[in-house]
């Protein structure tokens, strides 16, 4: 009953700590250069919008840009450290600073799409860290078939890329491209994003920034997470979600 929800809700608020956007300053360490990307945010819409520094257990863990209309992230941002402490069993938190702008886990239920987190538990380093990404603002309707083939592998292969050659800070940043018209919608309230993307980047150590871009439509064979460097991944949203600017404070990592 909405008693037993309401008190549950205070429960996980007393475990989990939502920041507004005044504090979201302590997350603007999880952008290079503090500086998060700019444009991705039509500006008629940006009271849609909401900035969360996704603090757990006294930590801020990660950066979100929460899009409540659609009740999925327009993208989450964090510093890569992946260890082999082992995934947590699904220890999935609501969030009451959005208020009843939030999926919840009945938005998934035989709705064809996975829970797709854009902060992966993969690739955080303490058992905190890893916890930290259950947050429903951290995960977006994603094709089974992707989050568990070609997205899997992406992750895989950046973990690889900051074990191999990074050797400091990788900042990566992962987020979504809307349908520019008829969305589709998961239980009728949570919105599919046509397309998943990501990037990444070590700044003090000269390896590539590259990025990647997959098709995230239920209705399309197309299974391709294509990589690509950097520029052609902020020229891809420059066009579809008419970013604004150039150089340092339009870029995803520089």
């Amino acid at each position: 009953n909405n008693f037993l929800f309401s008190s549950y809700l205070y429960f996980l608020e007393t475990i989990f700590e939502f920041g507004n956007e005044t504090d979201f300053k302590d997350c603007l360490r999880f952008f290079y250069n503090e500086k998060p990307p700019t444009g991705l945010v039509p500006n008629s819409n940006v009271k849609e919008y909401q900035h969360i520094c996704q603090r757990y257990k006294n930590d801020s863990r990660f950066a979100t840009l929460y899009h409540k209309k659609s009740r999925t992230p327009l993208f989450s941002a964090y510093i890569l450290s992946p260890s082999d402490v082992p995934r947590p069993d699904d220890p999935w938190m609501y969030e009451p600073q959005v208020g009843n702008k939030h999926s919840v886990l009945d938005d998934y239920k035989n709705s064809g799409f996975t829970r797709g987190h854009l902060a992966p538990s993969s690739h955080q380093n303490t058992k905190e860290d890893k916890e930290a990404t259950f947050t429903l603002t951290n995960i977006v309707p994603q094709k089974e078939e992707s989050n568990s083939g070609p997205w899997k592998t992406w992750e895989e292969k950046v973990r690889k890329s900051f074990k191999n050659y990074c050797k400091g800070e990788m900042y990566v940043i992962t987020g979504v491209i809307p349908y520019e018209s008829n969305t589709p919608l998961i239980n009728g309230r949570v919105a599919v994003p046509e397309y998943i993307w990501s990037a990444y980047c070590c700044p003090k150590y000269f390896f590539p920034a590259y990025g990647a871009v997959g098709r995230n439509d239920p209705n399309s064979n197309d299974k391709i997470v294509r990589e690509m460097p950097l520029e052609n991944l902020e020229s891809v949203l420059k066009k579809r979600m008419n970013r604004k600017g150039d150089g340092k404070n339009a870029s995803l990592c520089n």
